[in-house]
């Protein structure tokens, strides 16, 4: 049988991959792998980041994606008190412990293993979120999505979701998925509205077991290791890590001995230009100005 081979230099390293003529498989190439860096937002939470550092300042249109898990409460139980947010997208995923969203527009929320939030920022929101336990594993995600130019300044938005309402799929070969936002080919995920057309999964790979989720060309896309190590063509992501997949239309990743666990994540990028300072991202400076001053008038407290 011929083979078409394609070569996709990696780091230095060139990785090969190939295809049949009868059975093709445009699948999308690690470019990059990032460990996730240890830092601490919040009001003392000890976190791991893996967007938004210096090492991966931003993945159009993610701009931040951060890890906390520990069962030290002194390393969450300070939380993220009330803070301001404008022009972007939140997402908190839990996978273990629990935490409570309260917003300015009257929003209340109680995240417990398995559930997410999407929270549209849009043209100004106060919100917190703070522990409901004080001892045992806390361990979740928190993503920020950018926002069209032309809807950053919209009305705030929430979507609370239970862990009930998120798909879980159990394929043949003993793959799990849950999707949080996005499509497979057995279930559509609960998020719905959002500017990028995005794709949350959780997936969990036993040894053997493989994952092929088709991803729009152009889009960004990328997938962060938090259990044991998936493989992506000959890359072996493992938990703490991040690696971006860049061309084809699908995204191929593969059990190992041990298993792995992995959050794949893709969206439209927006190709806009990305002005942020701290909790506020808009497209140039003086929007970013502003939203200091609406802040400190108290503009964004009414939502």
């Amino acid at each position: 049988m011929r083979l078409r081979r394609r070569d996709v230099l990696v780091g230095g390293v060139t990785l090969l991959g190939c295809t049949t003529r009868s059975n093709p498989i445009d699948a999308r190439a690690v470019s990059q792998v990032v460990p996730a860096m240890p830092t601490i937002d919040g009001a003392g939470v000890r976190l791991h980041r893996a967007l938004g550092s210096r090492a991966l300042p931003l993945l159009d249109p993610f701009l931040l994606f951060d890890e906390f898990q520990s069962d030290d409460p002194a390393d969450y139980l300070a939380g993220f008190p009330q803070h301001p947010h404008r022009g972007f997208e939140t997402v908190t995923y839990m996978v273990h412990g629990a935490m409570e969203h309260r917003d300015s527009v009257g929003n209340a929320g109680r995240l417990r293993p398995g559930s997410a939030q999407w929270m549209t920022a849009g043209h100004g929101i106060v919100h917190s979120e703070m522990p409901k336990q004080e001892s045992g594993l806390m361990w979740g995600y928190q993503l920020w999505v950018n926002l069209p130019r032309a809807r950053k300044l919209i009305a705030p938005r929430y979507q609370d979701l239970a862990p009930e309402t998120i798909p879980e799929v159990t394929r043949a070969d003993g793959s799990q998925l849950r999707v949080v936002a996005g499509k497979t080919a057995e279930a559509t995920g609960p998020v719905t509205g959002i500017d990028v057309d995005p794709l949350f999964l959780d997936v969990t790979l036993g040894k053997g077991a493989e994952l092929r989720q088709p991803i729009p060309v152009g889009h960004t896309c990328f997938l962060l290791a938090i259990d044991g190590a998936v493989r992506v063509g000959t890359t072996e992501v493992r938990a703490g890590s991040l690696a971006v997949l860049q061309g084809g239309s699908m995204a191929q990743a593969h059990g190992v001995e041990g298993g792995g666990r992995a959050l794949l994540l893709a969206g439209r990028p927006l190709n806009e230009p990305v002005a942020r300072s701290g909790p506020f991202v808009m497209n140039t400076e003086d929007e970013l100005a502003q939203a200091w001053v609406d802040y400190r008038a108290g503009v964004l407290t009414r939502g």
